[in-house]
């Protein structure tokens, strides 16, 4: 006699599949809202609670579905997750693209942007109880498997069954399982799955937005393996009493169709989308930092390493009257992540107030050593050279270092720096070499982006500028560039608290400058403290480097002060982090 072939191998098959979408979703929604709005641990932290709340309710709302069409409803839910989740995360990015009038509340747009996780949430819950009622209307006879494949699960199983029975009451069951256990059995390794490949593969290798179209082209195609196989003209006829799936609206049918063909034409294409769609996004991010109308940018070249998203692009003045930021219409620009780093019109001058103010406190040789935390495009090291000081260079990235080493855009200002015989660079990270290292420095430079997201956290903390600190000379000074207090002063507040929980007493704030746009005015570039333990050495103007002489009356007046102190104003620290320290940028 034949044997019946009940499907319950697709069921399987299909449940890994919706299970494997299911769970990345999560992780996609949850870095894109992080890209887009910082603060990781917050972003994942309630993206993953939305999501399972909107599972729970899909799965409570599901015994409300048609009994007799599971079938219909299972097919219906895959197209609809298969149109909404890209869709979501269009909306995501085009939240943060568009211009938003003020008069727009920021809880409104927080709320919006997070109604697409519970949209695919809500979805998602309805998948697992439609695939228990069909599994178990369709029952089993224990040989859908093939038979090595049943031997190793039993094997497996009564492993598992003699450590029960070391602190349950257990009796094995044989035979046919529970359409609910088995499903659940199968959601859990497409959970595990997804997790794997998402961490290794998908995010690493392909990027956010390819993984969304490869996710919901997978939910298209089963959708369509489902109808196929279980419905009333399927190819592969089953001995079952009824089809799963009797009618398919013909426009839903359609629909599924074209998603398919649609996002298999962008999987194939994931380089070339990815970059046009990254490109829109981060051309219109930078253009609304200015007033509308006044800049256009054109991103040059973007890529990723390990650690950060490098962004190479140019902005062109299109405004009325002169251009204030630099001079001529056009320069080049870095981004690494969301945040600027440097421009052509101010990369040197930058580098002069984190280099050449502070080098005015010290003797310019050998004898004097310096830790650079950070620079990895080199320019630092460069300014360092020209005093013959000793450098140690401790930097995470050396994929981007590697990079900036012989790009003409870099190239420029660090002058081939990488080869400076007093220069010892080590691939580490800051936090972890400090803590390892018995050096012992007279002037540390952080050339570290800003403090725009969780991982940067540890480099902006209390034990980090204690690790500093204990690394310093008896006349050793931390130098570090800071956002403004007038434009940032809730993380002004929480930086200046921490560094002083840090044992840093006494503070030396200046300004970088320079005439960026030849209007013949000197502008301000960037803010710079200087941070000490103690009272130290004044900033030297007469015995001061070229650049300090150049700008002597900017520089005389500069004195040590207190670090202050804020009330009621929290220390960030590794294990009690104070997010008002990041930058919403």
């Amino acid at each position: 006699m034949a044997k019946r072939r009940t499907g319950t191998t697709t069921f399987l098959v299909l449940t890994f599949v919706v299970s494997f979408c299911s769970f990345v979703y999560e992780f996609v929604y949850s870095e894109l809202l992080t890209v887009m709005y910082g603060e990781t641990v917050t972003q994942y932290v309630i993206t993953v609670g939305l999501y399972f709340f909107s599972l729970g309710i899909g799965a409570a709302l599901s015994d409300d579905l048609n009994p007799d069409s599971h079938g219909g409803n299972f097919f219906r839910t895959e197209v609809f997750l298969a149109a909404v989740a890209p869709a979501g995360f269009l909306l995501v990015i085009g939240l943060n693209s568009v211009r938003i009038p003020p008069a727009v509340p920021a809880e409104l747009l927080w709320v919006v942007a997070r109604l697409p996780v519970v949209a695919v949430g809500f979805l998602s819950g309805f998948e697992l109880p439609l695939l228990t009622h069909m599994v178990d209307e369709l029952g089993d006879d224990g040989e859908a498997a093939p038979a090595w494949l049943r031997r190793l699960g039993g094997r497996v199983h009564g492993s598992v069954i003699a450590v029960l029975r070391l602190f349950w009451d257990v009796e094995r069951k044989t035979g046919t399982r529970s359409g609910l256990s088995v499903v659940l059995a199968m959601d859990y390794v497409g959970g595990l799955a997804g997790a794997v490949l998402y961490a290794r593969v998908l995010y690493p290798g392909w990027g956010l937005i390819p993984t969304i179209f490869v996710l919901a082209l997978l939910n298209a195609v089963a959708a369509l393996v489902f109808i196929v196989r279980f419905g009333e003209w399927s190819w592969t006829p089953l001995d079952v009493r009824a089809p799963l799936v009797r009618r398919v609206p013909t426009v839903l049918l359609v629909v599924c169709l074209l998603l398919t063909v649609s996002y298999g034409g962008v999987v194939a294409k994931h380089d070339t989308a990815d970059e046009r769609l990254s490109e829109l996004y981060l051309e219109q991010h930078i253009e609304n930092e200015y007033r509308p109308g006044a800049m256009r940018a054109q991103v040059v070249s973007q890529g990723t390493t390990p650690y950060q998203h490098v962004i190479r692009y140019k902005r062109t003045w299109t405004g009325a009257g002169p251009n204030p930021y630099f001079t001529g219409d056009t320069e080049r620009c870095l981004r690494l992540g969301s945040a600027i780093q440097m421009c052509d019109s101010w990369a040197d001058s930058y580098h002069n107030g984190l280099v050449d103010v502070p080098m005015s406190m010290f003797e310019r040789g050998p004898e004097t050593k310096v830790l650079v935390v950070g620079g990895g495009d080199w320019v630092a090291i460069d300014h360092l050279r020209k005093y013959d000081v000793t450098v140690d260079q401790v930097d995470l990235d050396a994929e981007f270092m590697n990079r900036t080493k012989n790009d003409p855009f870099f190239s420029r200002w660090h002058h081939d720096s990488y080869e400076y015989e007093r220069l010892n660079t080590t691939i580490a990270d800051g936090y972890q070499y400090l803590r390892k290292t018995d050096e012992q420095y007279d002037l540390v430079l952080l050339d570290i982006p800003g403090a725009t997201n969780d991982d940067l956290l540890k480099l902006y903390s209390k034990e980090f500028y204690g690790s500093v600190r204990r690394h310093l000379t008896s006349d050793g000074v931390l130098v570090t560039w800071t956002y403004s207090a007038d434009s940032y002063p809730e993380h002004h507040k929480a930086f200046v608290n921490t560094v002083g929980a840090a044992g840093f007493t006494r503070q030396l704030p200046y300004w970088a400058w320079e005439d960026i746009d030849s209007d013949g005015e000197t502008e301000r570039i960037e803010r710079f403290y200087v941070l000490a333990p103690g009272d130290r050495r004044p900033l030297g103007v007469e015995n001061g480097t070229a650049y300090v002489n150049r700008y002597a009356d900017r520089y005389r007046d500069r004195r040590w002060q207190p670090v202050p102190h804020y009330r009621g104003v929290r220390v960030n620290t590794i294990f009690h982090p104070n997010y008002d320290i990041l930058i919403d940028t």
